[in-house]
């Protein structure tokens, strides 16, 4: 798969958005590829990875959600944004558990998009040169994306420290803190620590 890293990708079926995303990012100076639907946005991300992507939750045809497992959006190398309106929280949690990088609501500002999206192209790029292996009871479990969170959780980072390492927002941390918490029967912070450290958990 070829990378442009100067290429945004926005996949949203209301031709204002998309015309409001493109005028942002191509001031910004990256080249915009819209889309209004999910098929023609997937034939060209199976092909080339942008910088990130934009995608709406909801279209006709494929949803936003059904669009991130065809791509299989954890393991894609561009950061996935979710828009979403504000009565879409529950679906905005199941994206992120399918692989998007974070959510933005709609509706949003142009300052928040673009800080969000370069906080997040250049945490992706920090996250592929960082080494997230670690063995411990369950880590077969946990998405890299999960691990990632884990690794800031259990090195004392708050949700808004994390979400700022990570370049995704402190909801976002707090819906794969959850995750990770479910996934190894961890009851609190202590006690997912104890488990990445090998310690046995306390009764």
């Amino acid at each position: 798969m070829e990378a442009d890293a100067e290429a945004v990708y926005i996949v949203d079926d209301d031709p204002a958005v998309r015309d409001a995303l493109s005028v942002l990012f191509n001031m910004e100076g990256y080249v915009v590829e819209t889309f209004s639907d999910g098929d023609t946005f997937i034939q060209s991300a199976s092909k080339s990875a942008p910088a990130c992507v934009m995608l709406d939750v909801h279209m006709p045809g494929r949803s936003g959600i059904e669009i991130l497992k065809a791509l299989n959006a954890e393991h894609y190398p561009a950061p996935i944004f979710i828009i979403s309106g504000q009565g879409d929280i529950p679906m905005a949690v199941e994206a992120i558990r399918n692989g998007a990088h974070d959510f933005i609501e709609k509706p949003f500002s142009a300052e928040t998009v673009l800080e969000r999206v370069k906080e997040a192209i250049a945490a992706m790029s920090t996250r592929q040169e960082a080494d997230t292996s670690q063995t411990f009871q369950g880590a077969d479990l946990l998405t890299r994306r999960e691990m990632e969170v884990l690794k800031e959780i259990t090195d004392g980072a708050s949700n808004k420290e994390a979400g700022r390492t990570l370049g995704i927002s402190p909801r976002t941390v707090e819906v794969h803190r959850a995750r990770i918490m479910e996934k190894l029967g961890a009851r609190n912070a202590a006690d997912l620590v104890r488990i990445v450290l090998g310690h046995p958990t306390a009764d």
